[in-house]
């Protein structure tokens, strides 16, 4: 039996301007358990496409469900099923870290009684139990990147969304942020947008492809791998999508 869908998007669509489009008709699913990699040259459309996917942005068409829920119709209880990690995480960095994750917390309507449990969990997930009462803007860019996967799970959220998690981390910080995003996918549904590509190789069940707003290839880790390794599988379909554009 397969598992639950805990997001779909169908044929989303986002314009600048009359004349310019940015994301054109892009499909996709995730299952419950699931690590989706999300790839595609600078300015392809993945963080367009993963901003409408979160709510931060309205598709001009298409529609998004999460958890059963139409973001567009009932948002409060859509969103509440989604953690986002922007590019630039959102944090205030003047504020401590436990403050802040408990800030986050009241924000996600996570019930009184429960924001201490879900700060400890949240703190131990993404090892950040020495840092408590630091100032945020204090912590090395790593922690600052745990921090801010943090605010995005303190909730529990069905689905989390993570918009180049590891951009700019030294190695082992790396190593670090890759570890707790398999553990993130055993228990939730993963969005993943990387320009690494021994990352998706290394993390991801499925792979999504866009090029120039539109979606070129979905399959599986395998399937991309079939090709030979990842970086010729990825510039193969690339090319062969630009040929065809």
């Amino acid at each position: 039996m397969s598992a639950p869908v805990t997001l779909s998007a169908h044929e989303l669509t986002r314009r600048h301007g009359a004349n310019l489009v940015a994301v054109s008709g892009v499909s996709l699913e995730l299952r419950r358990g699931e690590v989706l990699g999300l790839l595609g040259h600078n300015g392809a459309g993945k963080s367009t496409t993963l901003q409408m996917l979160t709510g931060a942005l309205p598709p001009d068409e298409g529609t998004v469900t999460i958890c059963d829920f139409d973001l567009a119709k009932e948002p409060e209880r859509a969103k509440a099923c989604i953690g986002f990690l922007p590019e630039h995480p959102p944090l205030y960095k003047d504020m401590r870290v436990d403050d802040f994750l408990l800030f986050a917390a009241r924000l996600h309507k996570v019930p009184a009684a429960k924001q201490a449990e879900a700060l400890a969990l949240a703190k131990q997930r993404c090892g950040l139990q020495d840092c408590s009462r630091k100032i945020i803007g204090t912590l090395s860019k790593g922690y600052q990147q745990r921090v801010g996967i943090a605010q995005a799970i303190i909730h529990n959220p069905a689905v989390v969304v993570l918009d180049e998690p590891t951009v700019g981390l030294d190695p082992a910080q790396i190593r670090d942020i890759r570890t707790l995003i398999r553990e993130l996918g055993d228990s939730s549904s993963v969005i993943l947008s990387t320009h690494l590509l021994n990352e998706v190789e290394n993390l991801c069940d499925r792979v999504i492809i866009l090029q120039h707003g539109r979606l070129i290839f979905s399959g599986s880790s395998a399937e991309m791998l079939a090709n030979g390794n990842m970086e010729d599988a990825f510039l193969q379909i690339t090319e062969s999508g630009a040929a065809g554009k």
